[in-house]
C-alpha cells in the first residue's frame, strides 16, 4: 500500500461564503436532529437499554441533543466477548487493509466536517473554528496512524546470526477500553481509537456523558468505513456502570483514557489489580490535564505574548488539557503586559456559539460552572480580579472569561486545574524565578516561553519541564504528527499521542528463531 507523503490537513476559513454557508446549512441539519435515540453497538448490533442518558446544549440546557441508551453490567460482558469474538479475524488482517479503513475514514471524515463540527457545537459548545479544527485534527490522527501502521510492519530490527532465521514483529494486544472525553470528542476518540484499530485490536469504546452524540457519529463513519460487527462496540453509560467495571474485567487487556487527574489515577490503581481468570498485566495510558504556564521575560514581543496568553487562556473556554491558564511574567513588563492582555480578552465576543461571530461559548454543563464559580470566589481571596468574574443573566453556562492578577505561585487558582475561563497572572522576579514558577505545580503537560534572547530559550528548553513545550507561540494547538502530544508527572503517561512510536502502546513485540 503506497500512501503520499504525511501533510496535515488545513482549517477551513469562515470568512469565504461557500464555507460559512455549508457550516450554517450542516447546523440547520443537526437541529432538525437534536433528540433523536441512539442505541448502543455490541458486535454490530444496535442495542437498547431500560435506561437513557441525555446530551444537552449547554447554550441552551433545556434543548436535548441526543437521548443515549445507558448501558448495564451485563452489556459491559457483551461487549467485551464481541470484542474478543471479532478479535481473530481483525488481527490477522493485513495491516495494508487496516491502514485502508482508517484512510477511508479520513476521508469520510472530510466529506462530513461540517457535520461533525455542527454535533459539537451543539453537544459541547465549541465555536466555529475550534469545531472544524477538531474534524481536521481527527483526518490527520487518522493518516498519520495508517502511516505509523505500515512502517512498523515493514522490514526487520534484528542482527543476522548464521544457521538461523530470524524475525521480529510486533502483534496487537488484544481487546482494550478507551474511555474518551467530552472537551475534544472528535479528535482525542478518534486518536485512542483508530491507533487501538489500526494496530490490530478490538474496542470498547466508553465516551463522556456530555459527548454521547459525537461518539455515536464517529462509531457510524468508521462503520461506513469498513470496520467488521465487533472491532468497535460502543458502550455509553454512568462510569460506576460502565467505565470501572470495564477497567476491573480481567478480559480487559488495555486502557486508553484521557480525563481529569482524579478519574485517572483511580483507573491506573483499579487496572493494576489481577483479577481471577486474568492472564496479563493490563496496559494503562492516562492524559490527565495540566495547569499550564505562559512565561514571558522582558525581551519578548509583548503584542504577541499578549496575544497567544488569550487564545491560550480562554480558547474553547479554558476547557483544554493544553490551557495556558497561568500567565508568569518577568516584573519588570508585568503592568504593561497586563494591560495589553486584559485588552485582548475584552475583544473575545461571548455568546452561543451556533453564531458564527461568537468566540467564547458556554462551558459543559452545571457541575462545571459551580465549579468553576466556586474557583473564582477563591480566587478573590487569593489575588486581585481584574477582569470577569461572573455569570451572565439568562439560560446556558455562560461564565465570563476571568482574569486575577497578583496571583502567588502557591495560590490555589495557580495550583489547580480549574477547566474554565479563568486566568491568574503572575509576577516573577527575572527569568529564572519565572522558569522555577512555572515548574512549581505537579503537572507537566505544556508550556510556552517567549523571548528574544537566545542564550534564556536554550534555558528554558532544559529547565521547562513539560511533554510539549513552545517558544514565542500558545500553549495550545499541536498539531498530530508535528508536535506530538503528551505530558510528564501528573498529567499523564506521556505516551505522545500523533508521535512516531503511539502505536506501540497497542502492540506487544515478538522475536521468532527458526533454526535452519
Amino acid at each position: 500500500m503506497n500512501l503520499p507523503p504525511f501533510s496535515t490537513e488545513p482549517s477551513l476559513d469562515f470568512a469565504i461564503p461557500a464555507n460559512r454557508e455549508a457550516m450554517r446549512a450542516a447546523l440547520r441539519q443537526m437541529e432538525g436532529r437534536l433528540g433523536e435515540d441512539y442505541p448502543l453497538v455490541i458486535g454490530g448490533r444496535r442495542v437498547g437499554s431500560t435506561e437513557q442518558i441525555v446530551s444537552v446544549n449547554p447554550a441552551h440546557p433545556d434543548q436535548v441533543v441526543g437521548r443515549h441508551a445507558a448501558a448495564q453490567l451485563e452489556h459491559v460482558e457483551e461487549a467485551l466477548a464481541a470484542g474478543w469474538q471479532a478479535f481473530p479475524g481483525w488481527s490477522r488482517t493485513p495491516v495494508e487493509e487496516r491502514a485502508a479503513v482508517l484512510v477511508r475514514a479520513a476521508e469520510l471524515v472530510r466529506r462530513r466536517r461540517h457535520e461533525l463540527a455542527a454535533v459539537m457545537v451543539y453537544e459541547v459548545g465549541k465555536p466555529w473554528d475550534e469545531a472544524d479544527g477538531e474534524a481536521a485534527e481527527a483526518v490527520d490522527l487518522m493518516e498519520w496512524y495508517a502511516r505509523q501502521a505500515l512502517q512498523f510492519a515493514s522490514g526487520d530490527r534484528t542482527a543476522p546470526i548464521p544457521g538461523e532465521i530470524t524475525q521480529f514483529r510486533y502483534i496487537p494486544l488484544g481487546v482494550g477500553a478507551v474511555i474518551s472525553p467530552w472537551n475534544f470528542p472528535v479528535a482525542l476518540t478518534t486518536g485512542m481509537t483508530t491507533a487501538a484499530l489500526v494496530a490490530g485490536n478490538c474496542v470498547v469504546l466508553k465516551p463522556a456523558n456530555t459527548a454521547c452524540t459525537t461518539a455515536a457519529f464517529l462509531v457510524r463513519i468508521w462503520e461506513d468505513a469498513g470496520l467488521p460487527p465487533g472491532v468497535i462496540n460502543l458502550l455509553t453509560g454512568r462510569g460506576s456502570l460502565v467505565g470501572d467495571p470495564l477497567v476491573d474485567h480481567p478480559q480487559t487487556r488495555f486502557v486508553a483514557f484521557t480525563g481529569s487527574r482524579e478519574v485517572g489515577v483511580r483507573i491506573n490503581e483499579r487496572a493494576a489489580r489481577v483479577h481471577p481468570g486474568q492472564r496479563w498485566l493490563k496496559r494503562v495510558q492516562l492524559e490527565m490535564g495540566g495547569k499550564n504556564a505562559v512565561v514571558v521575560d522582558e525581551t519578548a514581543d509583548l503584542e504577541r505574548a499578549a496575544r497567544d496568553i488569550a487564545i491560550s487562556a480562554f480558547g474553547f473556554q479554558g476547557q483544554k488539557c493544553s490551557a495556558g491558564s497561568r500567565a508568569v511574567v518577568v516584573q519588570q513588563v508585568y503592568d504593561q503586559l497586563l494591560a495589553m492582555v486584559l485588552e485582548r480578552v475584552r475583544e473575545i465576543r461571548m455568546g452561543d456559539p451556533v453564531d458564527p461571530e461568537v468566540t467564547m461559548g458556554p462551558v459543559v454543563d452545571s457541575a462545571a460552572e459551580e465549579k468553576i464559580l466556586d474557583y473564582i470566589e477563591v480566587g478573590k481571596r487569593e489575588g486581585e480580579l481584574v477582569l470577569g468574574g461572573t455569570k451572565p443573566e439568562g439560560e446556558g453556562y455562560f461564565i465570563e472569561p476571568t482574569v486575577f492578577s497578583g496571583v502567588r505561585s502557591e495560590a490555589r487558582i495557580a495550583q489547580e486545574e480549574i477547566f474554565g475561563p479563568v486566568l491568574a497572572v503572575m509576577p516573577a522576579r527575572d527569568f529564572e524565578d519565572a522558569i522555577r514558577i512555572a515548574n512549581s505545580t505537579e503537572y507537566g503537560l505544556t508550556g510556552s516561553y517567549f523571548s528574544r534572547d537566545p542564550e534564556r530559550i536554550a534555558f528554558a528548553k532544559e529547565r521547562i519541564h513539560v511533554g510539549n513545550l513552545y517558544v514565542n507561540r500558545k500553549s495550545t494547538g499541536a498539531l498530530m504528527g508535528v508536535h506530538p502530544f503528551g505530558g510528564f508527572n501528573m498529567s499523564g503517561t506521556d505516551t505522545k499521542a500523533g508521535g512516531p512510536d503511539y502505536l506501540l502502546f497497542f502492540m506487544q513485540g515478538q522475536s521468532i528463531a527458526e533454526r535452519l
